[in-house]
């Protein structure tokens, strides 16, 4: 899973059929400490998070299958809001970017 902050909406009124009624919102990946990683992204959100909510997402198949019974064409989804994330200094929480253990 994969950190993140909602940072804005994304309104896009002609998309694939399967995503009809989704939310998207544009997102702020960010390791455990709060720093950004990367650009913002759009996901879907499945949990109604909010405006500066602290979120945890799933990539690729899991994205997809967060829509079910509908699965569509869907690569970053928000499936949980975070309310807190407490962690000792010396665990490492996250590969670094562009790493995957599956790779």
């Amino acid at each position: 899973m994969i950190l993140g902050q909602v940072v804005g909406n994304v309104v896009a009124t002609i998309k694939d059929e399967q995503l009809a009624g989704e939310k998207l919102l544009l997102v702020q990946l960010m390791n455990r400490n709060r720093v950004k990683i990367g650009r913002p992204q759009a996901a879907i959100d499945v949990v109604d998070a909010g405006q500066g909510d602290f979120v945890f997402l799933v990539r690729a198949r899991e994205a997809a299958l967060a829509t079910y019974p509908v699965v569509g064409p869907v690569d970053l989804a928000i499936v949980g809001i975070v309310e807190t994330a407490d962690a000792l200094e010396t665990i490492e929480l996250e590969l670094p970017f562009g790493e995957s253990y599956y790779a």
